[in-house]
């Protein structure tokens, strides 16, 4: 057992800060943000060692990503109460044609490498989804879970394919919680929370 602990240390410690991450993301708190920056530093090691590279590196990004989320809803004083609100299809538009664009370039990227990335293609999606789940996040856009959910559907497969378990488990909780927080966030933007 302790063999197997010294070798998942990595993937355990950035499972539990995983679930704390999420605690706080449906809560709509800010403790999300140094929680998501101290996670993505344990699966940046956990990702490339498992040739999930696109992963990895999307991992480095979240790191900068919360960095300025975390900026963002600390702008002002009140910023952690700036209300929650929809994307528009004027947002939509936009944001799908460059998902679109950046999911092509991942995936041709990874191809590059043969060999080196059994799981291009579902590393590209799962990274493009999750780099646009972030974005809208720190716009404060509800639908950040519609993303998510599909992001957390492949990754339960992909990781479990990758033997990640407990990684495996953590983006099963966040799939199924990716539902409820849909539900709960367009709740608290109309004041029912």
């Amino acid at each position: 057992m302790l063999e197997f602990i010294q070798t998942h240390w990595q993937e355990i410690a950035g499972t539990l800060l995983g679930f704390l991450y999420l605690f706080f993301e449906l809560k709509a708190h800010k403790g999300m943000f140094p929680t998501g920056i101290l996670m993505s530093l344990f699966y940046v090691g956990v990702f490339f060692s498992s040739k999930f590279f696109a992963f990895a590196s999307i991992n480095l990004y979240f790191i900068f990503a919360q960095a300025y989320a975390w900026w963002r809803w600390h702008k002002n004083p009140d910023q952690e109460n700036v209300p929650l609100v929809h994307t528009t299809l004027k947002i939509w538009i936009p944001i799908t044609i460059v998902s679109a664009a950046l999911f092509a370039f991942l995936w041709w990227g990874l191809k590059q490498f043969p060999g080196e990335s059994a799981v291009a293609w579902g590393d590209s999606l799962i990274t493009t989804l999750s780099m646009v789940a972030i974005w809208m996040l720190a716009q404060h856009y509800i639908e950040q879970w519609l993303p998510l959910i599909v992001a957390n559907a492949f990754s339960v497969y992909l990781f479990y394919s990758q033997e990640l378990y407990f990684t495996t488990v953590l983006y099963f909780v966040y799939l199924v919680a990716s539902f409820w927080g849909y539900v709960k966030w367009t709740k608290m933007a109309k004041g029912i929370d």
